[in-house]
Formats: C-alpha cells, sequence, structure tokens
C-alpha cells in the first residue's frame, strides 16, 4: 500500500497527469510478467520486469507530493498496483512452484482479511484507513524478495546465497504485512466507535 498525501497537499480530479501515467506503466508490467513467467518461461526477463516495476513503486507518489500533482484517482491507482502484482506474482509463482502454497495462502488471507474491513467501512460511507508505515514497509520487503527468490531458481549458480537473501525478505514481510493488518483492523474499529457514539 502506497504512502498517502501530505495533509497541505489537497487531491485534484485530474486524471493526466505524470504520476497517473507512471502508475499506468506500471500495471502494464503486470501481465507483460505473467507472459514470461508461464507463458515463454524466461525467468530472467521475468525478473527485470518484476524488478523494474516493484522498485518504482515509490516514484509516482513522491513524484505527486514534489510536483503537487497529487490526484484522487492517483491515491487509488498507486496501491491497486501494488495489489496486482502482490497477487499475480503469487499466482504465478504458485504455478510455477517457486514458491509454496502456504505464503500464497497466508499473503492472500491477509488480503481478504482487509478486504472485508474496507467493505465494511465503506458501507458505514468511510473510505480506507490511513497508510500506515509498517504496510508500506511490508510490501516494499515483499516487492523486493519476488525478485531475488525467481532469480535464484533462475540462475543455479547463485542460488545458494540468493536464496536465502529472498526468504529472509520474505519472512520479514509476511511478518509486517499481518502487524499492517491489524493496525488497519484497528484503525477501522476506531473510525466506527466513534461513529456510533456520535449517532447514539
Amino acid at each position: 500500500m502506497s504512502q498517502q498525501p501530505a495533509p497541505s497537499i489537497e487531491s485534484s480530479n485530474r486524471i493526466w497527469t505524470l504520476p497517473n501515467a507512471i502508475s499506468f506503466i506500471r500495471l502494464l508490467g503486470v501481465p507483460l510478467f505473467l507472459w514470461l513467467l508461464l507463458g515463454v518461461e524466461q525467468d530472467v526477463a521475468a525478473v527485470i520486469v518484476l524488478a523494474i516495476g516493484g522498485s518504482t513503486d515509490w516514484v509516482d507518489g513522491y513524484i505527486a507530493r514534489r510536483m503537487n500533482s497529487v490526484s484522487r484517482l492517483g491515491e487509488l491507482l498507486d496501491p491497486f498496483a501494488d495489489r496486482l502484482y502482490i497477487v499475480a506474482t503469487l499466482i504465478g509463482f504458485t504455478v510455477r512452484e517457486v514458491v509454496p502454497l502456504w505464503l500464497t495462502g497466508a499473503l492472500l488471507a491477509r488480503e481478504a482479511v482487509l478486504g472485508v474491513v474496507l467493505l465494511v467501512l465503506r458501507r458505514k460511507g468511510y473510505g480506507p484507513p490511513p497508510v500506515h508505515y509498517v504496510g508500506k514497509t511490508g510490501t516494499f520487503l515483499l516487492l523486493a524478495a519476488f525478485p531475488i527468490i525467481l532469480l535464484a531458481k533462475a540462475v543455479p549458480s547463485i542460488d545458494a546465497f540468493a536464496e536465502p537473501i529472498g526468504w529472509g525478505l520474505a519472512w520479514w514481510a509476511l511478518g509486517l504485512y499481518w502487524c499492517a493488518c491489524f493496525l488497519y483492523i484497528v484503525q477501522a474499529y476506531r473510525v466506527l466507535r466513534a461513529d456510533r457514539e456520535e449517532t447514539s
């Protein structure tokens, strides 16, 4: 999930901005990655696409804040691109047996729990809770772990040191991911409790 803009920067309704264009380009990398990974099984090329897509996670938000071009569309596109990369990578890696099913299940379960929280908030007329740095860090580590894990499989000569690094990052990311989920649940609970107190 991506860092929210500073409170002093107002979101606009603009669509055609440089940060939004970067987010769209990142989204186009998802089907390309899946084609390289599952279609033609060009793992090194898939690693490159995944690494670029993951490492540019911060670029669109940074440019939006620096150029004062934060938009409501961008606030939706940025975290959507992150989640799409993670889900697509999990699906591709599970099909290719790069990662075990338990990791896929643990990460998708977290997304399902968070999805329920967001639905409850939306039914009450609220948007998503403020992004926490713990969740942002977990996403960054996960997007860093995936290319390293795939690279270890694609290039056996570096497997001995690349695989432990990749899985170390993956375990760290998994822990932070669930910690962030708990924090979002607490934030949502406080919002809903305050809403009940106001209406009672």
